[in-house]
């Protein structure tokens, strides 16, 4: 199951693939098209989630709506960052990913998560200030997501997962909607950047399928990965 490696983090690749493979020259470009990128291979992801009921849709919701203000914040700061001062802010995120991953480890929690005004006041601050972290840097922010549903509601990592999905496309929507009025847009590569996404995801779900016993290395490898970008972006911006 490649659910683990899309709550990692692994759409913040999109941005360094975009500037360092793609050739997208302004970081401000690659982020907006990236949030487009992010936004619309979320919602796919979603609905295969919401088929297999692993959505907890009005805590999902409340947590998104929240978000979604704090995204189109960080949108609008991450704009008004010096484009190498923003691409070093991003390698010390990815840091912040990679270990998150290695950090991580499956728990129990609660199958059977109900809102309540308790849970709400919870999920509404901490769904903002991923917000802002999501739009900042233009990334899905699974990684601060998935962790934040479950401290606020004890839900399953499965659940949570699922459920960061609602979050992860709102955020991107958001996103992309305040660099797409700025026209920091490339559509054209955003749209092969989704065709692209789609082959690989059906690829990589096959083997992740495959590998499912070795998730654990797979997850080391991954954030390994992380960290080498993470180097690449720092030294880059610092030139």
């Amino acid at each position: 199951m490649c659910w683990v490696f899309w709550a990692g983090g692994g759409s913040i690749l999109a941005v360094p693939l975009l500037l360092y493979v793609v050739g997208v020259s302004d970081p401000h470009l690659a982020i907006g098209t990236s949030a487009v990128a992010v936004a619309a291979s979320a919602a796919i992801n979603l609905v295969l989630h919401a088929r297999d009921g692993n959505i907890r849709w009005p805590c999902a919701i409340t947590y998104a709506a929240s978000g979604s203000f704090g995204a189109a914040l960080g949108a609008a700061l991450g704009k008004a960052v010096d484009g190498k001062r923003l691409l070093l802010a991003f390698a010390v995120a990815m840091v912040g990913v990679g270990i998150s991953m290695l950090l991580r480890k499956p728990g129990a929690g609660d199958s059977n998560v109900h809102i309540s005004p308790r849970l709400a006041a919870r999920l509404v601050p901490i769904g903002f200030l991923t917000g802002i972290a999501s739009g900042f840097f233009g990334i899905g922010g699974g990684f601060l997501v998935v962790p934040g549903l479950i401290g606020a509601t004890n839900m399953v990592i499965l659940h949570a997962v699922g459920s960061s999905l609602v979050a992860i496309t709102a955020f991107g929507a958001a996103t992309a909607a305040s660099y797409a009025g700025s026209g920091l847009v490339l559509w054209d590569v955003a749209a092969k950047f989704i065709v692209g996404g789609l082959v690989g995801g059906l690829i990589g779900s096959r083997l992740c399928a495959t590998l499912a016993s070795r998730k654990a290395l797979l997850t080391r490898v991954f954030a390994i990965f992380i960290f080498a970008t993470a180097i690449y972006i720092g030294w880059r911006s610092l030139l």
